[in-house]
């Protein structure tokens, strides 16, 4: 495994703003997308809406998409994938539509919380063991009706080097609704070297500014994004499935193309 860094190349801080100012502009259509186009559109026409916009905003920020693996086409069906950015959720959707479970936070986020709220994320208190459950039960809802969610285990973002534990509680709605779970793993690699770049970072002391900057500034980032092999349960209680998904993860990482 190659060393660690934030892309030794940088791009020109007139690059970097140019790229800031093409994604700005770019969650401004989306917004305005959401509020006035949305409500005529189906629910697959919004699907592939959501997903041309995440393959434009990668664009915009100068990062590659590479995808490896079968993305399931359709649901039911729970994605469990390691936590690295602010870029995961685009990074996801631009491999494949989902609906993401995410901290209630997000929601009162400017902008972000109602382009978030727009492709249908749940919302989840993470204090309240009352309103985890709420969730899960929503969860199990939607994957009866046949929905692809998204959880990301870890529960927060790790620097993408070491996988954090796997939360369990999630992994209820699979079980109770009998559908499969697929592992996804995520890497952020610099482009020209092939080592994987830390610069979309965001963990411990970063700032969402600093982690955005990091990434307009670096030369060349590709995003990689393995898809494994849908699961069952088969009779495993959501600790030990949750153990077992990160082991599949963690292997999944290690098929990342350098």
């Amino acid at each position: 495994m190659g060393r660690l860094h934030t892309n030794r190349h940088k791009v020109s801080v007139w690059r970097a703003v140019w790229r800031l100012g093409l994604a700005c502009t770019h969650i401004v259509v989306g917004l305005l997308t959401i509020l006035l186009r949305f409500p005529r559109l189906s629910p697959e026409q919004r699907e592939i809406r959501v997903q041309v916009w995440s393959r434009t905003m990668l664009v915009r920020l100068g990062i590659r998409l590479q995808v490896q693996g079968d993305a399931t086409l359709s649901g039911p069906l729970l994605l469990v994938a390691n936590h690295i950015s602010w870029l995961d959720i685009t990074s996801l959707h631009a491999a494949r539509f989902c609906r993401f479970v995410s901290k209630a936070d997000v929601q009162a986020w400017p902008v972000i919380g109602a382009l978030a709220s727009g492709v249908g994320t749940l919302f989840i208190q993470r204090e309240s063991r009352r309103d985890a459950m709420r969730v899960v039960h929503h969860m199990a809802e939607r994957l009866r009706a046949g929905d692809v969610l998204a959880v990301f285990p870890e529960g927060t973002t790790s620097d993408g080097v070491d996988l954090l534990p796997f939360h369990a509680n999630l992994l209820q709605a699979a079980i109770a609704a009998g559908v499969p779970v697929q592992p996804v793993a995520l890497q952020f690699i610099d482009t020209h070297s092939g080592e994987r770049s830390l610069a979309p970072c965001y963990v411990g002391d970063d700032t969402l500014l600093g982690s955005i900057w990091r990434t307009v500034r670096a030369r060349g980032i590709t995003v990689c994004i393995v898809f494994g092999a849908p699961q069952a349960a088969q009779g495993r209680e959501r600790r030990a499935w949750a153990h077992a998904l990160r082991e599949d993860v963690i292997s999944l990482r290690a098929q990342a193309p350098r």
